[in-house]
Order: structure tokens, then C-alpha cells, then sequence
């Protein structure tokens, strides 16, 4: 009887789990072609948003994230401020990026999450390869917390993030591959 009571915690403590995602030890970063010569990296603003995430049963997993646009930052005020524009994020009418997710599955030894990105009122398919951590009990705060580092690619240009002017010479003044990562804490609630 004592086996099959532990047997059973075991199986409590890693089957679906509700996070919340930790915005203070979160964040998401971008980095882009300039000029075509050098990349420029840059960050978003909070991350918020809720994780179902259940590793024996993937099919029960599920993320629905969002991430601040004003927060956006490249260490360049003047960028910065043109990158909110309407030229670009239009930060004033579409102050947040989404993502809803629709599958989780394993692919090798990474975690694959496709789902719903939504920037600048537009919405496409994306996904998501995740390197997900154990959850890990939080000695300081209580609780149980767990760790992703989340990476994907998007053409700009299917958002509506259109800018499109040319520098003298020839090369785009911003390619249109972005690469995003996430590096994502969450608290178990």
C-alpha cells in the first residue's frame, strides 16, 4: 500500500502541470539582417502568459503567451522608436504579440510546439522547437519551477512588418528573416 501511494505522488508531480510564466525571468529577443552586413539584436518587452504542459502526454500540453511591443528594445533610442512606428510594429495599434499553440511533439531529443503567431493584427502558423528543462522545487520562493529555451524563425513580411526601403548601393536596410528566441521561466500555480 505505501509503494502504490508513492507510485502515485510520483505520478502527480510529473503528469499535467498548469505554469505561470515568471515575467521577471523571462524575456524575448530578436535579431535581424541590417544593411545586409552585421545583425542587430534586440529585446521585447514582458513576457505573460499560461503553460499546460504535461511530458507523458504531449497531446495535453498547451501555451498561450503574450509579449509586450512597447518594451522593445535594441540599445538605440532613435531605432527603437521607428521599429514601434507604424513603419514597422505600429506599437500604438497592435501593443502586444500573441501565440496560441495547437500541437506539442517530440522531435529527437527537442521539444516541437506549433501554434498561432499574431503580430500586427495578423495571424500565420508557426513552430516552436523548445529545449524544455525538469522541473525543479523552488527552495527560496516554494513551488515548483520549470525552464525553456525556445528558438524559431519568421519572414517579417507575412505580419504586414513591410518597411522595405533600399540603402544606397543595393542591400535592404532590414532583411526580412527574423530569428527570435525565448528564454522562458514558468511557476508551477
Amino acid at each position: 500500500m505505501y509503494r502504490l501511494a508513492i507510485l502515485l505522488l510520483a505520478a502527480a508531480a510529473f503528469g499535467q502541470t498548469t505554469y505561470q510564466i515568471d515575467s521577471s525571468n523571462s524575456g524575448a529577443q530578436f535579431a535581424v539582417r541590417h544593411l545586409m552586413i552585421s545583425t542587430v539584436r534586440g529585446s521585447l518587452g514582458k513576457i505573460t502568459g499560461t503553460i499546460e504542459y504535461d511530458p507523458e502526454s504531449l497531446d495535453k500540453s498547451s501555451v498561450k503567451a503574450t509579449v509586450d511591443v512597447k518594451g522593445l528594445d535594441t540599445r538605440e533610442p532613435k531605432r527603437d522608436a521607428h521599429l514601434r512606428s507604424a513603419e514597422f510594429l505600429d506599437a500604438e495599434q497592435y501593443p502586444s504579440i500573441t501565440f496560441e499553440s495547437t500541437k506539442f511533439w517530440k522531435e529527437g531529443n527537442a521539444l516541437k510546439v506549433s501554434g498561432n503567431l499574431t503580430i500586427r493584427g495578423t495571424t500565420k502558423p508557426v513552430t516552436l522547437t523548445a529545449e524544455v528543462s525538469q522541473p525543479v522545487k523552488n527552495q527560496r520562493e516554494g513551488g515548483t519551477k520549470i525552464g525553456a529555451q525556445i528558438t524559431t524563425k519568421i519572414n517579417r513580411q507575412d505580419y504586414g512588418v513591410a518597411y522595405s526601403k533600399v540603402a544606397e548601393g543595393g542591400g535592404a536596410i532590414a532583411g526580412n528573416e527574423v530569428s527570435i528566441t525565448i528564454d522562458l521561466e514558468a511557476t508551477a500555480k
